[in-house]
């Protein structure tokens, strides 16, 4: 994806980037979030189901998009690699070629131009969510993500991305209709659910480079920032992780709390993930700025 792709698909302006045919879907789930929410009204059994299936959510766009597809910060099976696919997926944010493809342009041009989702180059709202909505960015560099694009079914994942994100709510919908509760499932487990995984998510794109404390002299805005690692379950610790980029756990410190890592953690304890990249000593002590207070800029 080139600088000029960026460019091309802003110079169009906000509505041919938010609102088109294919973001119909995106907004769809927004408005069906909302409606069903006031329909139902508040209901903490409703909060309990969308935080239940928000977090294998979130770690599957942590764990397996992120520091898998996009870092390869640690080893898994073909098999179990299909598993990690299908479930990153079925969150929304398109095939995770696609989505690993886009992230490794980032970490190049990090906050420089041709980054495709900078607060400093194209403001906040791009940054948040019209890099992922832009239909001139639909494409995939397969040549950034050689190590991944051999494989025949994650291709079929980037082309059909759409099925597996389908599934979810179909899925949650009949599941909830074994108990009575299609509509209450619809809305709780999957419309509210999505819309905060996905915001949750596009908070690291946008907010992570805005608010918080730096910790490393990187070339760029990124920022560690507890509140946002404990909503993204350890993405938040974003200096961090531009510091060292291909460590499976981003909280550096033993206080810097990365759930993702500690899921990792497990999944490593039964043998389904290996070999995973640590921090080395001398990353962590490497030399530090002065503590910044966690307050927006």
């Amino acid at each position: 994806m080139t600088t000029n792709a960026v460019a091309a698909a802003q110079a169009k302006g906000w509505r041919h980037v938010y609102f088109n045919a294919q973001t119909i879907p995106f907004w769809g789930v927004h408005i069906l979030a909302i409606v069903g929410l006031v329909q139902l009204g508040w209901s903490w059994t409703g909060a309990l189901l969308c935080f239940a299936l928000y977090v294998p959510r979130m770690f599957l766009v942590t764990g397996a998009y992120h520091r898998y597809f996009s870092h390869h910060s640690y080893k898994t099976s073909r098999w179990f690699q299909f598993v990690l696919a299908l479930g990153a997926t079925m969150t929304g944010q398109k095939g995770v070629l696609w989505w690993a493809a886009h992230h490794r342009v980032h970490h190049k041009l990090s906050d420089h131009e041709g980054d495709l989702h900078s607060v400093r180059q194209s403001g906040f709202w791009w940054a948040h969510m019209g890099w992922i909505l832009a239909r001139d960015l639909e494409g995939t560099d397969g040549s950034r993500v050689k190590d991944f694009a051999k494989y025949p079914e994650l291709r079929w994942f980037d082309r059909y991305w759409a099925i597996p994100a389908v599934g979810a709510g179909v899925l949650t919908f009949a599941i909830g209709a074994l108990f009575g509760k299609a509509y209450f499932a619809l809305i709780w487990g999957f419309a509210v659910c999505q819309v905060l995984c996905w915001h949750g998510t596009f908070t690291i794109n946008s907010l992570s480079h805005l608010w918080g404390g730096r910790r490393y002299a990187t070339d760029d805005d990124s920022r560690n920032n507890p509140v946002l690692a404990l909503i993204t379950m350890g993405e938040g610790w974003h200096n961090n992780h531009h510091h060292y980029q291909v460590s499976v756990r981003q909280g550096f410190k033993w206080w810097e709390l990365d759930l993702t890592y500690l899921g990792l953690r497990a999944l490593a304890a039964v043998g389904l993930v290996w070999d995973l990249h640590g921090v080395p000593q001398h990353i962590v002590d490497d030399v530090e700025l002065e503590p910044v207070a966690v307050t927006s800029r």
